[in-house]
C-alpha cells in the first residue's frame, strides 16, 4: 500500500515543479524587466527538479519489499 502511495505522487511531482518554476520565472521577469530569461531558466530547472524527485521516489519504492502475508504457512 505504501508503494502505491509513493508511486501516485509521481504525476504530481512532474506537473507541479515546472509550474512553480514558470510562475516564479514570470514574476521575476516582470519585476526585473528581463522578459523570457528567468521564465525559461526556472522552467528548465523545474523540469530537472521534478525528474530528480521522481527518480528518488522510484528508487525508494523499488527498495521496499512487500511484506509476506502468509507467515504462518
Amino acid at each position: 500500500m505504501r508503494q502505491i502511495g509513493l508511486l501516485t505522487t509521481i504525476p504530481v511531482l512532474l506537473a507541479v515543479s515546472p509550474i512553480i518554476g514558470l510562475l516564479i520565472g514570470r514574476f521575476l521577469d516582470s519585476r526585473l524587466n528581463t522578459e523570457p530569461i528567468f521564465t525559461i531558466v526556472l522552467l528548465i530547472l523545474g523540469f530537472i527538479a521534478g525528474a530528480r524527485q521522481t527518480a528518488r521516489v522510484i528508487k525508494l519504492a523499488s527498495k521496499e519489499k512487500p511484506r509476506d502475508t502468509n507467515r504462518g504457512s
